[in-house]
């Protein structure tokens, strides 16, 4: 009897991890899963899940399956700790995530000390590959060269305009604000307002009063979109004619949802999409068909996983270090193209680009790669 429930316990989990119950490498992916960013959370999950799906279909790292395992932080950097303690003690030795450039930096430190190399999809602030780690990498930019291209934009597109610049005071969005804003004084435009908001915030009519007040016509925000799309619909409900222009962490299809129809005209800076690539567009549909649009960070993610197989497999080892100095000295085929890094594990990727959010013809919005 007690036989015969072991072997029933034994084929449900076999059941239950799909076939990589025995997998002999385990890879964590992390993010927010719950929360307000939960989007973004999902976007890293499903990429890094459709991964581990191709490459143990494909026959795994070095032969050997990939069993993953995922961390909620729900966007909180004590929270990210949890997670990443928790990675150590489960023998994660690979992490794909976090997202947020606030949780990626604790969190990295415990990744190092502990042997575990980190490949974030989407922190982009210069901090998270500045300190010498031998273990931190990421797919996306970063936000010294997103805010360059944004300032300048910004400065050649509205030389006339009245800009308020507005922060979620976080590390990623001070940081993208604070860059942006270099940027565009570097090029002669200065804002009139400069200020800073809570993450969680959810009123702002204060601060679009004085904005009306200033003569406000382009807000630039740094921030995610939760807050960015209580702002524009604030803003457009009280009258204030102003656009809001902003970074990667408004590249959802939440933020229509939030924002509504004054979503219309906003803008952003993010990579060239990658869905939008022809070599790309069987991965695109499987997401689809799995009812999953890959949108915004997906194929960042998904380019992760890929990196980490091939950088493993050019150094013939599973040991995070060896697979760190693979990273820093090859060339990798990813959904992102092919992606090398540098010294720091920075990606070299082609520039940012402008989006604006459009109606479509089917009624939804959506972000439209512009230039």
């Amino acid at each position: 009897m007690k036989k015969s429930l072991l072997s029933a316990v034994a084929v449900t989990a076999l059941v239950a991890f799909g076939g990589s119950a025995w997998a002999d490498v385990i890879i964590g992916v992390a993010g927010p899963i719950t929360g307000p960013n939960a989007a973004f959370g999902a976007q890293l999950q499903k990429g890094a899940e459709m991964a581990v799906a191709d490459i143990n279909a494909a026959g795994g790292i070095n032969g050997e399956q990939i069993k993953l395992v995922v961390g909620d932080d729900a966007s909180d950097p004590k929270q990210g700790i949890s997670v990443a303690n928790k990675f150590v003690a489960d023998g994660v030795k690979f992490v794909v995530g976090h997202f947020n450039s606030g949780v990626s930096i604790p969190a990295s430190e415990v990744y190092a000390e502990n042997g575990i190399l980190e490949i974030s999809p989407a922190s982009t602030n210069p901090t998270f590959t500045e300190r010498g780690l031998w273990n931190t990498f990421r797919t996306c930019g970063r936000d010294d060269q997103q805010g360059t291209i944004a300032g300048a934009f910004l400065a050649e597109k509205f030389k006339d305009a009245k800009i308020a610049v507005i922060h979620d005071k976080t590390p990623y969005g001070q940081g993208l604000a604070d860059e942006t804003k270099k940027a565009m004084n570097a090029a002669g435009l200065n804002e009139v307002m400069y200020e800073g908001v809570n993450v969680g915030d959810k009123d702002f009519s204060a601060l679009i009063g004085k904005m009306k007040q200033a003569g406000v016509s382009i807000i630039y925000w740094g921030g995610l979109h939760t807050e960015a799309g209580l702002i524009i619909r604030q803003a457009a409900d009280q009258g204030l004619k102003a656009t809001l222009v902003s970074g990667d962490g408004i590249v959802s299809n939440e933020l229509a949802s939030i924002a509504g129809d004054a979503v219309v005209g906003t803008l952003n800076t993010f990579g060239p999409d990658p869905s939008l690539n022809p070599a790309n567009k069987d991965l695109v549909e499987k997401f689809k068909a799995a009812g999953f649009n890959p949108e915004a960070y997906t194929l960042y993610s998904y380019a992760a996983m890929q990196s980490i197989a091939g950088a493993a497999k050019a150094a013939n080892s599973l040991d995070p270090q060896e697979v760190a100095k693979a990273l820093k000295s090859g060339t990798f085929p990813t959904a992102l193209g092919d992606i090398s890094f540098d010294d720091k594990g920075d990606p070299k990727l082609p520039g940012y680009v402008i989006y604006e959010w459009k109606k479509n013809a089917d009624g939804s919005y959506g972000y439209h790669q512009q230039m």
